[in-house]
């Protein structure tokens, strides 16, 4: 039997989409606390607010999206989000005060968690479902590139020019994902009964879905694991001697993430869901107490890889598996849900991590990272991998 097609235009096209998104979350996301302090002399507390406070707005924009998604139209909400997108990447130009700022980190938040959760969701509609894990994995490559060459430009552009060419930047790469959205094509979402009942119930049950938290909860674990290399590596090798190192992880992270990527999703579809995420969980654990116990360039670059085939993988994986937990008309929900928990650990995590590092040392906080991602196998199996985590080839219809 002939397989079903996955490369097509739109399924290209939202490859591309997505990493114009993602690309402007992760060069803002590096600088902004840099140019809260060096524009309006920010503290510490302060400026980190100034960064954070986008994933505060895409936290909040999670939680609506997942339910009014299908009223608004999948292609209408990504243009108008990216159309604000825009915007907002200008407007920093001139924010004048350290409150303004902060107000517009917000406002692009939530233009960048409903954008994002519309096009995490509604590329599953142009997936074909024998495909699901390789589509989703192969999707994700964009998000994997952004990962490296957003904090990179994050850091070059304004040494090497300024920060206001950081937010034309930012601008272009949103207009951009606008275009994208223009371009592509998505099928036609079909409101069910249940949803046009409980379109103005807010109830918890209709604004969240449970598969979604259940598989969110496994990230929201591994994905503060993952956050606390992001904030606190460079420190952690500067400390060790080897600064050079923690941009060298970056690299090999991707670039792990990548190759693995290339398959992983396909032998998720062929063997199940165990026979991938096991060792996946391996390789980001092992990742971790590498960075624990050997601090130095070699320890660190192979961490680097090690976690890139490990958390790097993980996320289409777990990502592929909500999908096919839920009916399609619960996929909205499953979606913001799954990211609702995963921007969690990537936003709160390193604070409460951050309270640790003076006590434990970079050391000690690594390895309680690592302890983390043990805590997301067990979480994994009690939700998952005992039950459904087996079956290859198959939808999950929740």
């Amino acid at each position: 039997m002939a397989q079903a097609k996955l490369w097509t235009k739109d399924f290209i096209v939202g490859i591309g989409l997505n990493l114009s998104m993602s690309m402007v979350f992760y060069l803002l996301m590096t600088s902004m606390a840099g140019y809260a302090v060096a524009r309006f002399a920010a503290g510490e507390a302060a400026a980190g607010f100034a960064s954070s406070a986008f994933v505060l707005g895409a936290v909040f924009a999670r939680v609506l999206t997942g339910k009014y998604l299908d009223f608004i139209g999948r292609r209408r909400l990504l243009i108008i989000t990216m159309a604000v997108s825009v915007l907002a990447s200008l407007a920093y130009l001139a924010a004048d005060s350290l409150t303004l700022l902060i107000g517009l980190r917000i406002v692009h938040g939530l233009a960048f968690g409903a954008g994002n959760t519309a096009i995490m969701t509604a590329i599953q509609s142009i997936i074909p479902a024998s495909r699901r894990g390789e589509g989703t994995g192969y999707f994700g490559t964009a998000t994997t590139l952004s990962t490296a060459l957003g904090p990179y430009l994050g850091v070059i552009i304004p040494r090497e020019s300024d920060f206001a060419m950081l937010f034309i930047a930012s601008a272009v790469m949103s207009v951009a994902a606008l275009v994208a959205c223009i371009l592509i094509r998505l099928p036609a979402q079909e409101l069910s009964d249940y949803q046009r009942r409980t379109k103005w119930h807010l109830r918890l049950g209709t604004l969240v879905d449970r598969d979604g938290l259940r598989i969110g909860s496994v990230m929201l674990l591994a994905g503060t694991a993952y956050a606390a290399a992001l904030v606190f590596l460079a420190g952690y090798a500067a400390e060790h001697g080897v600064a050079a190192a923690a941009s060298l992880f970056f690299v090999a992270f991707a670039l792990a993430s990548l190759v693995a990527r290339l398959f992983v999703g396909r032998l998720q579809d062929v063997f199940g869901d165990n026979a991938v995420i096991f060792p996946v969980f391996a390789c980001d654990i092992a990742g971790n107490l590498l960075l624990a116990l050997w601090p130095t360039m070699t320890g660190i670059v192979l961490a680097g890889v090690l976690i890139g085939f490990g958390f790097g993988s993980l996320m289409p994986c777990m990502q592929a598996i909500t999908v096919k937990s839920v009916t399609m008309n619960r996929v909205p929900v499953a979606t913001a849900s799954f990211f609702l928990l995963l921007d969690a650990g990537s936003g709160i995590g390193p604070v409460i991590l951050g309270f640790l590092y003076p006590l434990t040392g970079g050391n000690g906080m690594f390895l309680v990272c690592a302890g983390l991602v043990v805590a997301a196998v067990v979480v994994y199996i009690g939700v998952h991998g005992r039950r459904r985590g087996g079956r290859p080839g198959r939808e999950y219809l929740g």
